[in-house]
């Protein structure tokens, strides 16, 4: 089997299954955020430079918003190790954490807004978070 991190067949074609974007999480925010009028690009890297990509940007009020899937970020409510291959998996989940500290430091440096919610979240309290921090962010701007 090519893909060693797959303990066999079938787990390999349910992990390349995964959508990287346009979840049904994903969706059902952006829904919700479009409805109230909100507009925001999606699956974009929102600073130069920055190896990630946000699932919803609003570029000129700086904030990045991150759908984060319990299994790839390590939910503490959901996250279940896999059994096979527990080395390589904590490995990779721990990379993950890591990388999403790094470049919410580097954003927030750089005067962003980094909001990440969980897949399991309620996407309308997901979006009330989202358009507190554009309000917040959009009244400063333009009251200057």
């Amino acid at each position: 089997m090519e893909d060693s991190w797959a303990s066999s067949e079938h787990v390999r074609l349910t992990m390349r299954a995964n959508k990287r974007r346009d979840t049904e999480p994903e969706l059902k925010l952006r829904s919700i955020l479009h409805s109230r009028g909100l507009r925001f690009r999606v699956d974009c890297s929102p600073l130069k430079g920055v190896r990630s990509r946000a699932d919803i940007v609003f570029s000129k009020a700086k904030i990045a918003v991150f759908v984060d899937g319990c299994f790839w970020h390590g939910c503490p409510e959901h996250f279940i190790m896999p059994k096979t291959n527990v080395e390589y998996w904590s490995a990779k989940i721990a990379k993950n954490k890591d990388r999403d500290i790094r470049v919410d430091r580097v954003m927030a440096q750089a005067d962003w807004t980094v909001i990440h919610v969980w897949e399991h979240d309620d996407p309308a309290a997901a979006a009330d978070l989202v358009e507190r921090a554009w309000r917040s962010r959009t009244s400063r701007l333009y009251s200057s």
